[in-house]
């Protein structure tokens, strides 16, 4: 057992620096090419959710809170991109674990919010007046107890992470493990596939089926089939996001912890997982870009204020209702003229 232990670690040594630089490599190209768009997209989804929040009762409060999770995310990236391009973190500890905090918790808040938007949608069309009497501090209190449930569950990645030598230049996953026990171990991804990914997938995927069911029915009439289809496209674009961005890490995710703690595994199963994963999580990272996206195309409100002529009308409406005033002023008074003038001649 022993032996099998040093020719493990020896493997482990002689293969650490290859998988080290491709890891490297995967991640700061992939999150250089995310960066721009997703600080765009989700800034300019904040500006035109603030503006319609007032006035539609859909599930716009979901949203907002998807693209703050999203933005909490992109504007960790610098730090990230540096890291992964120079191999050196000089921004210290506590930065460190608040960026690989908020990579976690922008995951699971975001499968937490997609799983909200899809219900709301849902409930919307199979419900449409128990949807309709939802007060908006409802869904408020949903948001918040997602953020705290999503925050205090997500505290073990970088409680169980520890840097023997403070202010080294490791950071992220190179931060070594805590000592854990397997059943541990086993426990605490169970606990995370099961409630953080099973679960909110099991939502996604019914409230899709009860939406593609609904738009069967005969019965609906014309503006009916309408708004489902509106929903429609709402819930597949979010089960289309989870599937992309979610399922593949959640896939590795188990894979991975086995393959960095037993050492039994074949080599070739091994390097093939610990090159596989950092793709997946790269791709848990591509939703704060596909959101945005998704804003667009399924929910008019979005389209309507980033179109030109609503965009034109939104940002020069004081000075063309200032106009407008002015010229009916002027026409008041020109009328006012002639009327004297006729009169004048009338008299």
């Amino acid at each position: 057992m022993n032996a099998s232990h040093i020719s493990c670690n020896n493997t482990t040594a002689h293969q650490v620096t290859s998988i080290q630089e491709y890891q490297h490599h995967i991640y700061a190209i992939f999150y250089t090419v995310i960066l721009v768009p997703g600080l765009i997209g989700n800034v300019l989804a904040l500006w035109v959710f603030y503006a319609y929040i007032k006035e539609t009762k859909k599930a716009v409060i979901f949203m907002i809170n998807l693209a703050i999770a999203d933005l909490l995310q992109v504007l960790s990236l610098p730090l990230r991109i540096y890291y992964y391009l120079n191999n050196s973190w000089p921004f210290g500890d506590v930065a460190c674990m608040l960026c690989f905090y908020l990579k976690y918790v922008n995951m699971y808040a975001s499968i937490y919010f997609l799983a909200c938007i899809s219900v709301r949608r849902c409930r919307l069309i199979i419900q449409p007046l128990r949807s309709g009497t939802m007060k908006r501090w409802q869904d408020r209190s949903l948001c918040l107890v997602g953020w705290f449930i999503v925050c205090l569950g997500c505290l073990p990645f970088p409680l169980l992470r520890k840097n023997p030598i403070p202010n080294t230049a490791f950071c992220f996953s190179e931060l070594p493990m805590m000592p854990l026990s397997k059943e541990l171990g086993v426990s605490l991804i169970t606990f995370a596939e099961i409630i953080g990914f099973l679960l909110p997938l099991a939502v996604v995927v019914t409230c899709s089926w009860l939406t593609v069911a609904s738009l069967r029915e005969k019965t609906c009439v014309l503006q009916d089939t309408g708004e489902k289809h509106k929903a429609l496209k709402m819930v597949l674009s979010c089960a289309g996001v989870f599937l992309v961005c979610f399922v593949p890490y959640h896939i590795t995710f188990p894979l991975d912890f086995l393959a960095k703690s037993n050492c039994n595994l074949s080599s070739v199963f091994r390097n093939t997982v610990l090159r596989t994963h950092p793709i997946t999580l790269c791709l848990a990272s591509l939703n704060c870009c596909l959101d945005p996206v998704m804003y667009y195309f399924t929910t008019d409100e979005f389209k309507r204020r980033l179109s030109r002529p609503e965009f034109h009308e939104s940002l020069p409406l004081q000075h063309r209702t200032s106009f407008s005033t002015n010229s009916t002023v002027c026409g008041l008074k020109q009328t006012d003229r002639t009327d004297r003038d006729r009169t004048g001649k009338l008299f």
